[in-house]
């Protein structure tokens, strides 16, 4: 079966975003407890490039697969889960990376929808909240994806978000999205 990319970010509405991204049905990832476990010698770079035994996985349909099974135990490990078998997976920061924004509204009622590398679509809510880590030159944002997993914002998305943040109140930079205040100052 092809896959089917979602649409452009650009050319919808943050509603249309919203219900495209509820369409998305994960498989149950978090209920499944498979005994048997083993190494998938996958790693997923700080630049969110997947690798197989140190080759680079490029089909999209494939790594949107493989990120619908990914899992993040309390220990911080990360794994691969099916309901018969559990595989390791090396990640080096965060598992996703936001490479699209798209912004509707200002202010208290501005909604930010986020593109991942998985093609995955994700509106920043109580539910999926942005989040700076590191300090000072260093400080990144993150957003939350689901269960532990968050998605590192690529750089020009950083700087859209940045913008957007100071352009509101250069002195305490925040941004809104669905009713929630998230600081975009350094972490601390």
């Amino acid at each position: 079966m092809p896959y089917d990319a979602p649409p452009d970010l650009a050319s919808l509405s943050l509603s249309e975003i919203a219900e495209y991204a509820a369409q998305r049905k994960l498989p149950p990832v978090a209920s499944w407890n498979p005994e048997k476990t083993a190494d998938s010698m996958m790693r997923i770079a700080a630049d969110g490039r997947w690798f197989h035994r140190g080759g680079e996985i490029k089909r999209t349909a494939m790594l949107r697969a493989f990120s619908s099974l990914l899992r993040r135990e309390e220990d911080g490990s990360y794994w691969l889960v099916t309901p018969y078998e559990k595989q390791s997976i090396e990640v080096e920061d965060a598992p996703f990376m936001a490479v699209e924004m798209h912004s509707e509204g200002s202010g208290k009622a501005r909604k930010l929808a986020f593109r991942l590398s998985s093609d995955d679509l994700v509106v920043a809510a109580r539910e999926h909240e942005l989040e700076m880590r590191g300090s000072g030159d260093n400080a990144v944002p993150y957003l939350h994806v689901r269960g532990g997993l968050w998605a590192k914002l690529t750089r020009p998305v950083y700087y859209e978000l940045a913008e957007l943040a100071l352009s509101d109140n250069s002195d305490d930079p925040a941004v809104w999205s669905s009713g929630q205040r998230f600081a975009m100052g350094a972490a601390s």
